[in-house]
This record gives C-alpha cells, structure tokens and sequence, in this order.
C-alpha cells in the first residue's frame, strides 16, 4: 500500500492570527452628525437674520430673508440643498482626519522598506527571534502580518512531520490570513470619499437647478426688464451650489487619491512580506 504522507492541514496547528475588534459606529453616525451640523450653520450663521436686509421674522425651519448685506450671507439663498453640501463637506473633513490616524497607525513606525531589509538580515542569519523584536518595534500592519508569519516559520524549523513544501505552504497560509484581517481596517469608509466625490457634483447641480426654476418662475410673474436684476441675482446664488459641490467633491478626490496611494504602499509591503519569509524558509531549511 502506497505510504500517505501527512498534509499541512491535518498537522499544523489552527491559525494564531486573532479577529481585530473595531467599531465601526462613525460610519453611520457621523453622516448623521454632519448633516445636522450642516443645517445648523446654514440656518443659525447663514441664515442669521442680521445679515440680511429684510429678514424673515416668521422664522421657523426656512426663512425667507431678502437682501443678503455680504457673500456668506447670499450663500443661504442658495436653498435646502446648501445645508445637505456643507454636511457633505463636513464628512470629507472627518473621515479624512479618521483615515489618517487608522493609516497612519497602519505604517507603523520608520520605513517598511528598511524593516523588511532588516527582517531579511536577521532571517539569513536564522535569528527568526530578532526578526520577531524588529515586527515589535515598527508596529503597523506590515509588522502584524510579519510576526504572525514568523511565529509560524519559527514553529515550522522545528516541525518534524511536515516536508519542506508543506511547512512553506502553512507559513504563506498564515500570512494570508493576517493579511485578510488587516486590509479591511485600512479600506473601511473609503467608500464615503468616494462616493461623495461622484455625487457631490450632482447634488450641487440639482441646488443650482431649483435655484434656476425660482429664478426664470419669479421672472415670469414679475415680466419686463425690471425683472433682469433679480433674475442675475438668482443665477448668481444658484451657482453657489455648484461652486460649494464642485469644491466639496473635489477634496474627497484628492484625499481618496493620497489614502489610496498610501494603502499601496502597504500592501505592496505585505506581500514583500509573504515572499521574504516564503522564500526564506525554502532556502534556508529545505
């Protein structure tokens, strides 16, 4: 009878990678915060009756003021959908700031390149305990996917069950799945940047579309050449909408685009990672 051999699976022991704990409760209250904050410096500043000329006194959640007496004040003549674009931009500003600590966090400390240089020296010198004291030290997500690869290289030079390919194959397997618990944190709420870079345009151009309708409406209730001064004044704060969208939907483009770039670079990292204990191990213990 053909003698089996053992598999990585039946041998080695079950995974030491641990699930991150993480909420995520920002993701859906901050919008929430945002676009409260939003209508709140619309109405409250915007709208404050002492800007205007002729204020609403009726109040209530729309003023009608007439006769903005400066620019911020003519911004809240732009309509209801003023308040939803600052909350918009209020979200960039915050989960800019949220993706740059979480990312930042996630290079971990000095340049991954030197540490994997680094890790590689102490891995020829089949010190995998200094290499091990180097993933302490840089403490990002390269560094995390390095230990729990290493902690299994360590426990594979001693393993006496397995062949050589079988021991590369559980030391990548570990990697793999360090690595599927880290990536998610980097790339949670991108999908806000981005997603508010394709709609933040459209939003504005629906604002300086209403706008537009109460503008030529007016005109055609007023008639005559008199009416031409109020209907520029009408395209004009129309057009806010479509500067503060365009504005807004703009620098959640260049933040998605850095965040991005960042990511990359990290995972570029793990996977030189994966490689350099792979390949490693199959020199160095074959």
């Amino acid at each position: 009878m053909a003698e089996i051999k053992p598999t990585a699976t039946a041998s080695v022991k079950a995974t030491s990678v641990q699930a991150k704990k993480s909420s995520n409760a920002i993701s859906w209250i901050a919008p929430i915060v945002c676009i409260i904050a939003g209508y709140a410096i619309w109405r409250f500043m915007m709208g404050n009756p002492s800007g205007f000329s002729e204020p609403d006194a009726a109040g209530g959640f729309w003023p009608h003021h007439k006769g903005p007496k400066d620019a911020f004040h003519r911004i809240y003549e732009g309509g209801i959908i003023v308040p939803l674009l600052i909350g918009m931009l209020l979200m960039v500003i915050v989960f800019s700031i949220e993706r740059f600590l979480t990312i930042r966090k996630a290079l971990g400390n000095g340049s991954i390149a030197d540490f994997i240089r680094k890790v590689q020296y102490h891995l020829a010198n089949r010190n995998v305990d200094a290499a091990l004291s180097e993933c302490d030290k840089q403490r990002g997500s390269v560094g995390n996917v390095m230990k729990a690869g290493l902690r299994r290289y360590k426990e594979m030079i001693t393993e006496g069950n397995l062949n050589t390919d079988q021991k590369v194959i559980a030391i990548q397997k570990e990697v793999e799945e360090a690595t599927a618990l880290e990536l998610p944190m980097l790339q949670k709420n991108l999908v806000f940047l981005s997603t508010i870079t394709s709609v933040g345009t459209l939003i504005a151009l629906l604002g300086t579309v209403l706008g537009m309708i109460r503008s030529f409406a007016a005109l055609g209730e007023e008639g005559g050449g008199g009416a031409a001064g109020d209907l520029a004044v009408g395209i004009s704060e129309a057009l806010y909408n479509t500067a503060l969208g365009i504005g807004t939907s703009a620098l959640a483009l260049i933040m998605y685009n850095i965040f991005t770039t960042k990511i990359d670079s990290i995972t570029y990292g793990i996977d030189e990672s994966g490689f350099t204990l792979t390949q490693s191990f199959a020199s160095l213990y074959k």
